[in-house]
């Protein structure tokens, strides 16, 4: 699996900011993705040593639309740990 197609997108929430203080950074990922091919993405796309990798399935939400209801898709985030003193870039707002 390629890069791009493991790392879909950072997730950039006021909880992932507090996150980020302690070197954890979250993103979304393929659905089939592994947490060795997470950690070998993250690696190759940004330059920095990944230690731990946690993942979790993220169920889509059922929502409401007039008298239809209708799922949104579900995810798949991840919560990747560097090692102290490296940083990501992407989420520091240039």
């Amino acid at each position: 699996m390629h890069i791009l197609d493991t790392l879909r997108r950072p997730i950039i929430t006021e909880k992932s900011t507090l996150m980020q203080e302690s070197g954890r950074y979250s993103f979304e990922v393929a659905t089939s993705a592994t947490k060795l091919q997470i950690k070998r993405a993250v690696e190759e796309a940004f330059g920095v040593r990944v230690i731990k990798v946690n993942t979790m399935n993220v169920r889509g939400k059922r929502k409401r639309y007039g008298p239809r209801m209708s799922i949104l898709p579900s995810r798949k985030k991840a919560l990747v740990t560097l090692a102290p003193g490296q940083t990501i870039t992407i989420f520091e707002g240039v």
